[in-house]
């Protein structure tokens, strides 16, 4: 299997068609038909939607009766069915049909010249506009099971489930038109059956706000479905008497819109997305009540025949991702979704402190401020919690503590910011204490050698926290931590000390690069009111690193500062693998095919308009490298620190490592099966 194949990492294509058609012209809609199939072939679909009733058209009213026209949509099919032999893709097309001396609208799947299954409409509207059992009856009227069609005998129902055997995550049911505007769509239980893709064969039309109505509709759906809905619609040519048409078509998946049509099209339409049948089948397996509800509606499940059909795929060939992949999964791009997730973050962290604050009956916070991104931003929620309860901000007890490596440009960063927020602010020089530690260690550093080794640096963060616990003990006060998700993640802090402990931590489920577009958000959209917004911008423009080894230490080893990215790689990189292994569970070969796309290319897609922003680009060699450092750290290290993190409010989905939430894991296992996986990404 290729690596650069979307199929490989179990996405799969899928279409939706609005052809061009002629009202009762059975052979120009068949031939149309034709053309878009070859097309989404061509394009490596393995399945493509027409329009309801697409053969004959819709708007025929009582010339379904008419048996020349009945004759022909068979004909049309039988030319469909002859032009798909050579097309992996599977079809689905709407027709009305002929079965037990009754006619039905039904969809009708084909596939290498085999018909897989006949489907008819469920719920058949009489109201307004639509007058549908005036020609036809509902699936429910039929008795039989199967259809003689084209010399095949082919399932019939509207309970069929078809399933590629050699794409086993792509099982996908039919419904029409009306069936999903109704309470219980006949595409909830084919989900619960294990569809994970639904399809739907439209003929809505355009009314004013109708579409807006349909959108949701087919994102609550998919959503509730934990599923992709794809909807196809009928267009151009459909009969104007008393309607118009606007072809519109979409594909959804779990509440997330991938594609949508444009409307009032003239001319045939083709529509596809790549639907990641994974991200479905893990969802399934994450939200325990979809479970349940299989349970409880297990008899009407076992009604579902499942079809099997095997669709050919060549897998050796690339077959690269078209799908919009986020650069920033934390972050998104679109200034006005950046905002708001913004706002969301940092009112829940807001929120979070006073609601403990206040029940606590503590009314301090005492807080180590380094000049850098995390200290930053914390003592930017406990002002505006400060703010909240009415209390000073004169309450906060910021305190900078310059080290062996403390550099002058973050000392002075931090107390412009504890000026700018009005916070009490003072410096705790922490030399002396770490040095008399250091000299009852019997550390070589202590006796003038120039050894900086993680003793020398744990010292220096436990003797900060240590002042702040004790600082707290004396102030009547609670420590709020700074450490991040992103650290928490790689196992990037002190045990028991430093970044790692606090009595209440605010930014542990906040990934580093959300922190650095929340920090500019404050700044920019004045959070505070009136404060030095350029101190902020400042500190954004820092290299982020733990500052613990001296400058001439770390520039005789010919890097000019203790950098954390060159050490742990790029926090970009990292929060983009934690968040395919947290929120998702992918394994590393799958984060790196996302990734390379994501980050293969900086002229490729969008990315955030923000002034800190790099637009870096990265190989595979290095998406490799960076994810090795994050698999080894975070499968196997590290758990023991995440199994005892202070409490701290979660703000995402999948977006926690507190052993009291989202994430339970033994401290002592391995990352063999991980590691084996990554040795599947090229070199």
């Amino acid at each position: 299997m290729h690596f650069d194949n979307l199929y490989t990492h179990d996405f799969a294509r899928i279409a939706v068609a609005s052809p061009e058609c002629r009202v009762a012209d059975p052979a120009f809609n068949g031939a149309r038909h034709a053309e878009l199939l070859a097309e989404a072939a061509a394009r490596g679909a393995v399945l493509v939607a027409f329009p309801e009733l697409g053969l004959s058209s819709y708007t025929c009213d009582d010339l379904f009766h008419q048996r020349a026209l009945l004759d022909g949509c068979e004909a049309a099919l039988a030319a469909l069915l002859e032009a798909s032999r050579t097309q992996p893709c599977a079809a689905i097309v709407g027709m009305p049909l002929r079965f037990e001396q009754r006619l039905f609208n039904c969809a009708v799947v084909l596939q290498r010249g085999r018909l897989l299954g006949v489907l008819p409409k469920t719920y058949l509207p009489n109201y307004g506009e639509f007058y549908e059992a005036r020609q036809f009856n509902a699936a429910l009227d039929a008795v039989g099971e199967e259809i003689e069609l084209l010399g095949q005998r082919v399932p019939f129902g509207n309970r069929l489930l078809f399933a590629a055997t050699d794409l086993p995550l792509l099982r996908f049911h039919v419904e029409i038109c009306e069936d999903v505007w109704t309470p219980i769509p006949p595409s909830s239980f084919a989900a619960l059956a294990g569809a994970t893709v639904l399809v739907n064969l439209s003929a809505s039309n355009a009314l004013v706000g109708k579409a807006g109505y349909r959108r949701q509709l087919v994102a609550q759906q998919a959503a509730r479905c934990l599923a992709a809905y794809a909807y196809s619609s009928a267009g151009a040519g459909e009969s104007s008497t008393d309607l118009a048409w606007d072809g519109h078509a979409l594909i959804c998946e779990n509440g997330e819109m991938l594609a949508e049509s444009e409307r009032f099209a003239r001319g045939s339409q083709l529509l596809t997305a790549d639907v990641d049948l994974e991200r479905l089948s893990r969802e399934r397996m994450r939200q325990n009540s979809f479970g349940q509800s299989v349970r409880v509606h297990g008899a009407a499940l076992k009604e579902f025949r499942h079809i099997g059909f095997a669709l050919g795929l060549d897998r050796e060939q690339p077959l690269p991702l078209q799908r919009r992949v986020e650069r920033f999964p934390y972050v998104p791009a679109d200034r006005a979704r950046r905002d708001e997730r913004c706002h969301e973050v940092y009112n829940i962290q807001v929120q979070a402190l006073v609601q403990r604050l206040a029940s606590s009956g503590i009314g301090k916070l005492v807080l180590g401020v380094s000049g850098g991104l995390d200290s930053t931003h914390a003592l930017l929620v406990a002002a505006r919690a400060m703010d909240q309860l009415g209390l000073p901000r004169s309450h906060i007890l910021a305190y900078t503590m310059p080290g062996f490596a403390t550099g002058e440009r973050t000392r002075d960063q931090a107390w412009r910011l504890m000026r700018a927020i009005g916070c009490s602010a003072a410096e705790i020089d922490i030399r002396p204490s770490c040095l008399q530690m250091l000299k009852d260690l019997d550390h070589p550093y202590a006796r003038g050698e120039a050894v900086y080794d993680v003793t020398f640096e744990n010292v220096q963060a436990g003797e900060r926290t240590n002042h702040l616990f004790r600082l707290a003990n004396h102030q009547g006060a609670l420590v709020l931590g700074t450490g991040d998700l992103s650290e928490l993640a790689l196992g990037w802090c002190t045990y028991g000390v430093g970044d790692h402990m606090s009595h209440y931590n605010v930014n542990a489920s906040v990934p580093k690069t959300l922190i650095q577009y929340l920090v500019r958000w404050v700044a920019e959209t004045g959070q505070l009111g009136a404060v030095d917004h350029q101190v902020l911008l400042d500190i954004l423009g820092t290299e982020i690193s733990p500052e613990l080894v001296p400058a001439d230490a770390a520039a005789a080893s010919g890097k000019p500062l203790q950098s954390t990215e060159a050490a742990i790689g790029p926090y970009e990189l990292q929060d983009f693998n934690l968040f395919y292994t947290l929120r998702h569970g992918y394994a590393p070969a799958k984060i790196a095919f996302l990734a390379r796309h994501a980050w293969g290319d900086r002229a490729a897609g969008a990315w955030p308009d923000a002034a800190h922003v790099q637009r870096n680009e990265y190989a595979l060699a290095e998406i490799k490298r960076v994810l090795a450092i994050f698999v080894r750290r975070f499968f196997q290290g590290s758990q023991f620190k995440r199994s005892c993190v202070p409490n701290a409010p979660k703000v995402g989905s999948g977006g926690s490592l507190s052993p009291r939430g989202d994430w339970r894991a033994p401290s002592d296992s391995r990352a063999d099966v991980w590691l084996a996986d990554l040795a599947r990404i090229p070199d």
